[in-house]
């Protein structure tokens, strides 16, 4: 049966399905190793990032040969899933990695997982010990199958060299298709090293694989009328749908409804930030208005999104007046959390559309929704909780006042990756994200080390983009190594490094729930030699660690540098830039729904629960 292409598309031609009759390509004689190469460069991947050993080997030496395709090679295997992840973020192509066997590939699990919660379309190619060895606990040897077959879309373990073509084909239509995820290829050593026929396209064997793109239109016609019988709507709009590409439609649909948006944090720039019907990011550290508006909401209009718990605080309260009309590709999604009043499958970009279409006639004939209360409600919030920060009192830089001046500071069109934690917060909201795919993050597995390899892959991807990787001091310390990695192959990403001292999320916790003990987040010595206290982790020292990577590096304590210090890193471009920023540590990130409480105890700042006298069992 032939496959059905989601709507952003794989970036690989649409190989036959096994009823697609005779191929009429050539066929050629090569090894299995050969044949990998080639599939590879017929399905469009055009960089691979990856790390050889003792199985994987024998693909390095054609790989050696090839025009098409880029290999990037890497210090650490995290690294290079994490940079297939940047990479496929950035460009919607789908990312590749290869590394060997064992420890190679379980350095991989993390990645992997970070792409299935992410729903990010990976394909991670492994070698696996000789055939006749497996399941001997071989040299290397590693279930890397039965590893991650909870955090793939799907994994084959190849052990013939014939099966090398399709299963490549197969594994690029499946992580690209429906709901994106990532695939893994575990492929023994002697199937490389085997001789086989190679013709292209190959034939596909995927029973059962039928993803559904076109919603049902009855469900459609049900969720209109909802969407102009309200009173509260909102529009909840999750990563799936810049995964579908379905970025234009959305506007439509915003600016035809008039409902307020709401864009998750795998979602910014999925809408403009600076559109007024934006009422910004839902969820435990989301605006006061964005929690708000879904908590009061009568309807709300999920859109690729899956009511996670960072959204939804304590689920039994939340947003208890609403309706529920969930859109998503995965039926495996729709009321796993929440119950959906209007279920809707299909690829967000149709569903969008047809949304319009269906609304449109709805006000064709005489049904418009009345937002006003509502709206002057939304605003009313919007100006009394905004999101903001204060400047500390003894004239130190604010790790807020860093991002929001790298953000203002940066080219148009600039992609930010951010590691996890306090840095990835201030990211999300005081860089102003317009277009899509220009904010890269761990969001559900949330992933420290993810910063500088994501920034990495999507440079590579994109290289007339700027890229900046806004990163703490405590993920900083785990994939740093990267950055030989882009100084050797003409990467110039730029690294501002948040520098607190300390593990600030987890600090942050420790201040509010663990009576400021903070056990084992300090990263600093606590003071210098002259008993000072020590600001910032100085322990390494970053700056000639990035000197020693072949970065060009820069230290930051004084406000009054900050616009001079952004300014020299946006104007060289001939190597990667690295800024560690000393920043006050007690800075928090607000708002904040503590974790296991409902949403209607946001807090607006430290002690300050928003007022919002309100008529919410209207």
């Amino acid at each position: 049966m032939p496959m059905t292409e989601q709507a952003t598309g794989a970036q690989h031609p649409q190989p036959r399905a096994r009823n697609g009759g005779p191929s009429t390509a050539s066929v050629e004689h090569l090894t299995g190793a050969q044949s990998l190469i080639r599939s590879l460069e017929e399905v469009g991947a055009d960089t691979v990032f990856g790390l050889p050993g003792g199985c994987i080997l024998p693909a390095y030496d054609p790989l050696m040969d090839s025009t098409r395709v880029r290999h990037i090679l890497v210090r650490h295997e995290q690294g290079a899933g994490h940079a297939a992840t940047g990479y496929a973020q950035a460009t919607g192509k789908v990312g590749v990695c290869m590394v060997t066997s064992g420890p190679g590939a379980t350095n991989l699990v993390t990645p992997i997982a970070d792409a299935a919660m992410d729903s990010v379309p990976l394909v991670a190619i492994t070698g696996q010990v000789a055939s006749a060895a497996i399941g001997t606990d071989a040299f290397q040897e590693a279930d890397i199958c039965g590893i991650t077959m909870p955090v793939t879309k799907h994994n084959f373990l190849v052990t013939r060299a014939e099966d090398i073509a399709h299963t490549i084909a197969e594994a690029f239509h499946i992580a690209s298709t429906g709901r994106p995820g990532p695939v893994l290829v575990d492929i023994a050593k002697d199937a490389l090293q085997a001789k086989t026929a190679f013709s292209w396209p190959p034939t596909m064997d995927l029973p059962g694989y039928r993803p559904v793109t076109k919603p049902h239109a009855k469900q459609i016609r049900e969720a209109a009328k909802l969407i102009t019988q309200a009173k509260r709507p909102v529009l909840y709009v999750g990563g799936g749908v810049m995964k579908a590409g379905a970025t234009a439609e959305l506007k439509v649909l915003a600016e035809l409804t008039k409902a307020p948006v709401t864009t998750t944090l795998m979602a910014l720039g999925s809408f403009p930030d600076s559109h007024p019907l934006h009422v910004g990011m839902p969820g435990m550290h989301g605006s006061v208005t964005a929690v708000t508006a879904l908590q009061k909401a009568d309807l709300i209009v999920a859109l690729g999104a899956r009511f996670d718990d960072r959204v939804t605080g304590k689920l039994d309260s939340f947003a208890p007046y609403a309706k529920i009309v969930h859109a998503d590709i995965d039926p495996a999604e729709i009321g796993k959390n929440r119950a959906a009043d209007v279920p809707i499958v299909g690829d967000a970009r149709e569903v969008i559309a047809d949304l319009v279409q269906a609304v449109q006639a709805e006000h064709n004939d005489g049904h418009t929704g009345d937002y006003g209360a509502w709206w002057k409600d939304l605003d009313r919030w919007r100006e009394t909780y905004p999101v903001g920060y204060d400047l500390p009192e003894d004239g130190s830089l604010s790790p807020q006042q860093v991002i929001e001046r790298i953000g203002e500071l940066a080219p148009e069109g600039t992609i930010f990756a951010a590691g996890v934690g306090q840095h990835q917060m201030w990211a999300s909201h005081f860089i102003r994200y317009e277009q899509p795919s220009t904010w890269l993050n761990s969001g559900g597995a949330g992933t420290m080390g993810y910063a500088v390899p994501a920034a990495m892959g999507a440079k590579a991807g994109m290289p007339e983009r700027a890229v900046w990787a806004i990163d703490g001091d405590g993920c900083f310390q785990m994939t740093n190594q990267e950055l030989t990695t882009c100084a050797l192959n003409n990467i110039p990403i730029k690294v501002a490094i948040i520098n607190n001292g300390a593990l600030g999320m987890v600090r942050q916790w420790q201040t509010l729930f663990y009576n400021q003990r903070y056990s084992n987040t300090v990263l600093h010595s606590g003071a210098d030699a002259d008993g000072v206290p020590a600001k910032g982790t100085r322990v390494p020292d970053f700056v000639k660690l990035s000197e020693a990577m072949g970065c060009h590096a820069i230290r930051c304590e004084d406000p009054a540098d900050l616009d001079k210090v952004i300014a020299e890193a946006n104007a060289i471009n001939d190597r990667p830039v690295v800024i560690d920023f000393i920043v006050h540590e007690d800075a928090m990130v607000w708002p904040m729904v503590a974790a296991g409480t409902s949403n209607d105890e946001v807090m607006a700042a430290r002690g300050v629960r928003p007022d919002f006298g309100d008529n919410e069992d209207d």
